[in-house]
């Protein structure tokens, strides 16, 4: 009787081994988001079990949060289909990156645009199709499609038709012009939603084609050749399309070998010189809008200021600095060794050695050495040796 409970035992605790519980304890909650079929496990480590058996710890982890997923999963609601029991998981709460971006709305072709405007609705036509000369339902695209035209040995000449054209090559020729005219439909479509160049196909027809279309036909045309033009002919008074591209040239396999060991010397010469190769025109043409610039910027900020460069006039007047004017504070005012403008040494008032302003050198008032204007030396009043102005000598 003993032998037989333990044998008992032991078979249970062997199917308990094989077979673990569906319930599973942990000390922290996991976070479980059904959306996305995510367990988010922040328990800890047990250190000493990952140390003794690094597989069998991770496989038991994995094993516990998968049947506390499993778990989670059979709690939602469910539905049947296809007599199959499936569950109707909610929205995801974690927001996981995307690999790729966001997928664009697909952009309307040209004649869906004019559908929508017009209220034009689609309709889905379907695939088989009633054939009149079979008497029975066949496929309308394909193979042993429904009133077949290729299959037609007789056609009738239309009243208004040429008696003597091939109707069978006109409607040959019909089908692959339409053929020819969607497939470039579909690639201005692709175009036009990738915000690409249209691709063009020449001449278009049109009643009165412009002398622009026409060159840029007839540039085409002289490339069509199996030489891509190189042979074809102008005419007398043709001048150069604009059309035509420009031409590559290639230097001869066989040509001068004085030029070319020249010109290898000459990019030796510039590859181990210690001076870059400068040009001298670009240098130039770039320091001349650098001064431009710096001479209109000081412009803006200086209005009513004196000019920065150049002279006006060496006879008289306000001219432009010479030297600046030395000033000292509480002492005179305006001042410096000029010619054309006011300056001086000075105490108490407006003097300088100066031609063609006012100026000198002066104590309490008007004066200076000058030519042409007014002046003089002088002491409390106008007056000074002058040429060509007024001028006295006064000591009031």
């Amino acid at each position: 009787m003993a032998d037989l409970v333990a044998s008992v035992l032991r078979s249970v605790a062997e199917k308990e081994t094989k077979y673990k519980t569906i319930e599973v304890l942990k000390d922290i909650d996991v976070d479980i988001d059904e959306g996305n079929l995510l367990v988010s496990d922040t328990n800890p480590f047990d250190l000493t079990k990952f140390r003794s058996n690094k597989e069998d710890f991770f496989k038991n982890l994995a094993r516990d949060n998968t049947q506390l997923l499993i778990n989670r999963i059979w709690q939602l609601p469910t539905e049947k289909e296809d007599d199959v029991i499936v569950a109707k998981l909610p929205e995801p709460k974690t927001k996981i990156p995307r690999e790729k971006p966001i997928p664009s709305a697909k952009h309307v072709t040209k004649w869906e645009h004019y559908a929508r405007l017009k209220g034009i609705a689609r309709r889905k036509k379907g695939r088989m199709e009633w054939d009149e000369q079979a008497k029975e339902w066949r496929p309308r695209w394909g193979y042993k499609r429904a009133n077949d035209e290729t299959k037609d040995w007789f056609i009738e000449i239309p009243d208004n038709a040429d008696p003597y054209e091939d109707q069978f090559e006109k409607r040959k020729k019909e089908k692959k012009e339409r053929t020819a005219k969607n497939e470039l439909q579909r690639l201005r479509n692709i175009a036009r939603s990738q915000k690409m160049k249209v691709p063009g196909v020449g001449l278009t027809p049109t009643e009165n084609p412009s002398k622009e279309q026409l060159g840029k036909v007839l540039a085409m045309a002289k490339k069509s050749t199996a030489s891509i033009g190189t042979f074809t002919e102008t005419l007398p008074m043709e001048k150069t399309s604009k059309y035509a591209g420009k031409k590559r040239k290639f230097e001869p396999n066989y040509g001068d070998i004085k030029k070319e060991t020249s010109k290898q010397l000459e990019i030796f010469k510039n590859l181990h010189s210690d001076q870059p190769v400068v040009d001298v025109n670009k240098a130039s043409n770039l320091v001349l809008n650098q001064e431009d610039a710096s001479r209109a910027k000081w412009k803006k900020e200086n209005p009513f200021g004196p000019k920065k460069s150049g002279k006006r006039s060496k006879m008289g007047g306000r001219g432009y600095y010479k030297g600046g004017g030395k000033e000292k504070k509480g002492k005179g005012g305006r001042g410096g060794n000029m010619k054309g403008g006011r300056g001086g040494n000075m105490k108490g008032g407006r003097g300088g050695n100066m031609k063609g302003g006012r100026g000198g050198n002066m104590k309490g008032g008007r004066g200076g050495n000058m030519k042409g204007g007014r002046g003089g030396n002088m002491k409390g009043g106008r007056g000074g040796n002058m040429k060509g102005g007024r001028g006295f000598f006064s000591n009031k």
